[in-house]
């Protein structure tokens, strides 16, 4: 039969049990975290990871690990952090092909949305229709009349089904009434190699990635998927400039996100430090560099998130798109 001083014992037990969460919460971070990124070193999620990794380090007094997890389209490495524990030492710098598009389209992607704790924005950059010269386009009118002209005979390609860079492909067509035919390609550099040795018509690009091949001549840029043209490349049309091209608004954007059910210390200390990142000249400077603009810091990433999905959804369903 327990004593009065084993149930002292046992509540003061259970107290401590009670409050370690709050207090570890409060004194986060007590050691370095891990930021997973879900792509091989050198794409540009990987390029946002190292980045932020490195800002965030500087301001919450911890190292920041980058872990590349390649493979899935970015979601073997998703999926490790939403199944991670919720104490803010394992985030992910995820972008919107793994976030919001991935269980649009694969089956066996297991999480959704409601997996993460949203952090916030980062940045976003607009992906670049581009034409192989052989094909002697030049803008994005001559590509429609010719498209138009030539049902069924031409091809554009990316980086992979369900990718972004897809789902532009598509609302372009959508938008233009175009018939066209999808070739996924496994990753850019495949696709960079058709474009460039012109075994290819058309395609898609991240446009930090398809900047390169524009500006040495070995593919023809015909416009940009933004609303706007891209403050890194004003000299490249907007594809919305065009009537027939309105509609035309997609980008590649990334964040930082956690397991579901982060303490709300932690969120708000990694919501400061991301914050201050987004402030910071240099950062800003830094991302300008690849091509990317920095996101607002008071945006509301979980509401953008829910109309980035609602977005996709509509461009899935007219694809057809499913893994």
């Amino acid at each position: 039969m327990p004593t009065r001083r084993h149930a002292t014992a046992l509540l003061a037990c259970g107290l401590a049990l009670l409050t370690a969460g709050p207090a570890q919460a409060q004194d986060y971070p007590a050691k370095p975290i891990t930021l997973v990124v879900g792509y091989p070193p050198g794409g540009s999620t990987d390029l946002m990871g190292r980045l932020v990794g490195a800002e965030l380090s500087t301001r919450l007094g911890q190292p920041v690990v980058i872990e590349n997890l390649g493979g899935a389209g970015g979601t073997i490495g998703a999926q490790k952090v939403a199944s991670a524990a919720p104490d803010g030492y394992t985030l992910l710098v995820g972008a919107n092909n793994e976030l919001a598009i991935a269980k649009l389209v694969t089956k066996t992607v297991k999480y959704d949305p409601s997996s993460f704790t949203p952090i916030g924005l980062i940045g976003s950059q607009p992906m670049v229709l581009v034409a192989a010269t052989s094909t002697g386009v030049k803008n994005a009118s001559d590509f429609t009349q010719l498209v138009k002209k030539n049902p069924g005979k031409f091809s554009y390609g990316s980086s992979g089904v369900g990718t972004a860079l897809h789902l532009a492909g598509e609302m372009v067509k959508e938008q233009a009434g175009l018939f066209m035919t999808h070739i996924p390609y496994r990753g850019v550099a495949p696709l960079t190699n058709d474009l460039v040795g012109n075994n290819l018509e058309f395609g898609v690009f991240v446009l930090s990635s398809g900047l390169p091949h524009i500006k040495s001549g070995k593919v023809v840029a015909l416009g940009t998927t933004a609303a706007k043209r891209a403050p890194a490349t004003p000299d490249i049309p907007a594809l919305a400039e065009l009537p027939q091209f309105k509609n035309v608004d997609i980008e590649s954007w990334f964040a930082l996100v956690g397991p579901a059910n982060l303490p709300q210390p932690v969120v708000a200390k990694l919501k400061k430090a991301l914050n201050d990142t987004l402030q910071s000249p240099d950062f800003r400077k830094k991302m300008a560099a690849a091509g990317s603009g920095v996101a607002a810091p008071d945006a509301n990433l979980a509401q953008f998130w829910q109309g980035e999905v609602a977005k996709y959804t509509k461009i899935v369903q007219f694809a057809k798109i499913e893994e």
